[in-house]
């Protein structure tokens, strides 16, 4: 079967690898357009860009998937269907009918749960115990369209929303092959998705990923563990007599470990109120609504990431200093 592939991030580029190997014929790469960095303002490929042009294949960048242009270069390359994985923006109708079997996304939840930009993310902040990967044909709603085909996974108790995609990328990479596999042998049926259990998954902003101390300790855990790698849970440090709303240090920090419930239960553990900070040793402890946190990996503003308790030390923490 004829394919083009479209994705953008690293991510996608573990579905093209597998697409690759397989039995199927990919005949071209659609991706989001180069983005600029640094102070030459270079140009950037995504990662699904560089491994499909050291494949030799035929990459389409529009700035628009409503360009005319790109319109016709799709058609030309005549797929019979058109796996996507992260591409990163909707198509409209016309590029949807190009392929004969359709569009199919490859979506790192089960859905209708967590239907978004930002699914793996959401449900580590969301505390859910099991996940999985959904094939689906694309439409023109937002993840709404009838399921191919899924896996399912339970979500670790200290996993990051980055180890998790890790997984669910290699997961939903075999879907993929599968479900084009079941579609070229007219073996699939693709099921609508239930109206109840929607769920939406919004992009992740820097400001979701601001700690809250004021939050239970699991709910801190959470969403700590939900932004790593990206974009990073951050917090500030707030001095004794610093004027109100003055920032003197942000403090990117890693996974945080919650102090055992039972410690609290039985006094063990120190009353911290929300955001003081307690250096004891070897480990820093910071108060929540519940019980108190361990700091991990910090990382002051310039600096590289090190152990927390170093940057204590070298930040020299004194009485009254408070995370905010």
């Amino acid at each position: 079967m004829r394919i083009v592939f479209a994705g953008t991030p690293a991510v996608a580029e573990t579905a093209l690898e597998a697409l690759l190997a397989s039995d199927h014929e990919v005949v071209g790469v659609v991706s989001r357009p180069d983005t600029v960095a640094g102070r030459g303002r270079r140009a950037l490929q995504s990662p699904v860009v560089v491994r499909a042009l050291a494949a030799g294949l035929p990459v389409l960048q529009p700035t628009r998937a409503s360009d005319p242009d790109f319109l016709a270069g799709l058609a030309a390359l005549e797929p019979d269907c058109c796996p996507v994985v992260a591409y990163g923006a909707l198509l409209p109708r016309p590029v949807l009918d190009v392929p004969r079997l359709g569009w199919v996304n490859l979506h790192f939840s089960l859905l209708p749960a967590w239907r978004g930009a930002a699914p793996v993310q959401r449900a580590v902040m969301a505390g859910d115990d099991v996940t999985g990967t959904t094939t689906f044909l694309l439409e023109e709603g937002m993840d709404t369209g009838p399921v191919l085909g899924t896996t399912t996974t339970s979500i670790g108790p200290r996993e990051t929303s980055g180890e998790l995609l890790a997984r669910l990328a290699v997961d939903g990479a075999k879907l993929l092959v599968a479900t084009l596999d079941g579609l070229e042998a007219g073996a699939l049926v693709p099921v609508p998705q239930p109206a109840e259990g929607v769920s939406l998954a919004p992009k992740v902003t820097v400001e979701d990923a601001r700690v809250r101390w004021d939050e239970p300790a699991f709910a801190v855990d959470r969403r700590v563990r939900g932004v790593t790698p990206a974009p990073g849970a951050w917090t500030t440090v707030a001095r004794p007599g610093a004027e109100p709303g003055e920032v003197v240090e942000r403090l990117k920090i890693g996974p945080v470990e919650p102090l055992p419930p039972v410690a609290l239960a039985t006094a063990s553990a120190p009353r911290l109120a929300p955001g003081e900070l307690l250096v004891q040793g070897q480990e820093v402890l910071v108060g929540t609504a519940t019980v108190p946190v361990r700091l991990g990996e910090v990382q002051p503003a310039g600096k590289r990431a090190m152990p927390a308790a170093a940057w204590a030390r070298g930040a020299r923490l004194g009485a009254g200093e408070v995370l905010a």
